[in-house]
């Protein structure tokens, strides 16, 4: 337990230096999303958690106080509007890239050797399946949403349609992300240290089963 209680203090103290920093959070929430949306290991989920909290703190001053009197904090209206542009820009500017160089860069060894194969194959077959409606849908799924966006734009989806379509689909999951973390934040971080055992629980289990699964494919071999 002392392990987990270190790390929840040790995130509420990282966060809380910034409740007070509106303008450094309104931008580094603009860089990280771009940087997610291109593909980078910048977790949009992370990001819109991580700015909740940091609103979840600058309305609470009574445990987390300001620096000084009068210090302004991170407004949660604002940071939720601009975690909805800053992924709509993000999206949009991927789209736009597929639209005008997607033929170019699928053919890319960066982009054949991170998307091509069973990826790719996915992104087509939705694409068959619910045709423009796939641009919602990439919003929701991390692993193919530069892709996914990209292929938007190289499969000749309209900027109207990609818009209202991925708009309606950021507007209903980013602020709705944003104001029920500022809300219940510090709850929300405790759930989540509590989940930490559970989840190396489990990533434990999986260990086991994966090396004994290679251990009788390897006997499976040498046998046959």
């Amino acid at each position: 337990m002392p392990d987990i209680e270190f790390s929840h203090q040790a995130l509420m103290t990282f966060f809380s230096q910034y409740a007070y920093q509106p303008m450094y959070v309104y931008w580094f929430v603009s860089l990280f999303m771009l940087a997610s949306s291109f593909g980078f290991p910048v977790p949009e989920e992370l990001v819109l958690i991580s700015s909740g909290l940091v609103a979840y703190m600058a309305n609470h001053p009574e445990k987390f106080p300001p620096p000084y009197p009068g210090a302004e904090g991170v407004n949660v209206y604002t940071l939720a509007i601009v975690c909805f542009l800053s992924v709509l820009v993000s999206d949009f500017i991927v789209f736009l890239i597929g639209k005008f160089f997607g033929a170019k860069i699928i053919k890319t060894k960066f982009f054949q050797k991170r998307f091509a194969g069973k990826g790719f194959d996915t992104i087509n077959s939705w694409f068959q399946k619910y045709g423009g409606w796939a641009c919602g849908i990439f919003r929701f799924t991390p692993g193919l949403r530069f892709p996914g966006h990209l292929s938007c734009g190289l499969l000749g989806i309209t900027v109207v349609k990609f818009l209202m379509i991925d708009g309606f689909a950021a507007l209903v999951s980013v602020p709705t992300q944003v104001f029920i973390v500022s809300k219940y934040g510090e709850v929300i971080l405790d759930k989540l240290a509590e989940f930490k055992m559970i989840v190396l629980s489990i990533a434990g289990v999986l260990f086991v089963v994966w090396l004994i699964k290679k251990v009788y494919q390897k006997n499976v071999r040498i046998n046959s």
